[in-house]
């Protein structure tokens, strides 16, 4: 984590721990977070230039207002829009959250899939990343029809490549070796 973005959410986390609201803010972020991804219109509003800081302070406050966020997460994403630094919240949020997990010694983990898993396989993939990170794992699940099947998880610096389309590309090497 570095550049201004990392700054400012390494500023927030140690306030909102000074505070004891650590969870209490990160579930308000991720609520940011879901309105942005709702709203074409607050995507416009974070990532256009166009916008004086005193009209994203407003709006933004607006927004907030409006979903009943105040306390320490009002005033940072007020400060942030003071600031013109809107375009960054969303990396600054991904950052606040990559710190908690951290500070919980909770492992990222990404797994790359065909196609959506079921509840069951889910919970059978967690468990076992979990036991391939001998620490809990928050995953992150995306969908790559290109794998055409199987799975990629990724685990800090490991990659466990188990999906068809490497297998298939590791048989066509063989074979054009074979020629």
């Amino acid at each position: 984590m570095s550049g201004v973005a990392g700054r400012y959410a390494s500023a927030l986390f140690e306030l909102a721990q000074d505070q004891g609201v650590v969870d209490a803010v990160e579930s308000e972020l991720v609520r940011i977070e879901a309105l942005a991804a709702e709203s074409e219109d607050l995507r416009r509003l974070l990532k256009s230039p166009v916008y004086t800081a005193d009209e994203q302070k407003a709006a933004m406050g607006a927004v907030l207002d409006r979903v009943g966020i105040g306390g320490l997460t009002g005033n940072f994403v007020r400060l942030v829009a003071s600031k013109r630094r809107l375009f960054l919240l969303m990396t600054m949020i991904r950052d606040f959250k990559a710190l908690n997990a951290q500070a919980k010694g909770i492992v990222p983990a990404e797994v790359r899939v065909a196609e959506a898993p079921s509840e069951a396989l889910l919970a059978e993939i967690r468990t076992t990343v979990r036991d391939l990170a001998q620490s809990e794992v928050s995953l992150d699940v995306k969908v790559d029809p290109a794998l055409i099947g199987g799975l990629v998880v990724k685990v800090g610096s490991r990659m466990i490549d188990a999906s068809l389309r490497t297998k298939l590309n590791a048989i066509r090497l063989s074979l054009k070796e074979a020629r």
